[in-house]
């Protein structure tokens, strides 16, 4: 059974017909998946900037509060500038002694205010840290009471 040129060409415009279908279906299907990637990816850089501020605010807080610590008063500030002012010095070596170390961190920040030297700058000395007060030697680590009774600091 032959197919008369008209029945032909119907089929042919109908395979068109479905072919153009076909094609606009992907076109659209290309669309929406350009869309969801645009959406994606515009999620994706609004959770980084989230993220980016979040941390740049606990940055900027640790750094504030580390300024701040710096800055403020040590417990011990008013003790060392008294064993400073009434002559007490500090002999060690920082660098390798344990004890030294240990009467450093007993002063925190406030060591800054106390005269220390190295043991080799004074002749003699035999342990450190060794405190010179008054012409007296006081070797080993010092806790702080015996300090301000040598001196007459208060604590």
């Amino acid at each position: 059974m032959e197919l008369t040129k008209r029945e032909k060409r119907r089929l042919r415009l109908e395979k068109m017909r479905q072919q153009s279908h076909e094609a606009q279906d992907e076109y659209s299907q290309k669309l929406e998946q350009q869309k969801q990637i645009q959406e994606s990816g515009q999620k994706s850089k609004s959770k980084y900037y989230i993220i980016a501020s979040v941390l740049a605010v606990i940055i900027l807080a640790g750094l504030s509060y580390s300024i701040y610590s710096l800055n403020k008063p040590s417990t011990y500030d008013a003790f060392a500038k008294c064993l400073n002012q009434k002559g007490a010095v500090m002999y060690g070596a920082m660098d390798w002694c344990k004890y030294t170390q240990a009467q450093k961190a007993m002063f925190g920040n406030s060591f800054k205010y106390i005269n220390y030297h190295e043991f080799s700058e004074l002749a003699g000395i035999k342990k450190t840290p060794t405190w010179v007060i008054n012409g007296a030697w006081y070797e080993n680590v010092q806790s702080f009471e015996k300090l301000a009774a040598l001196t007459g600091c208060k604590l």
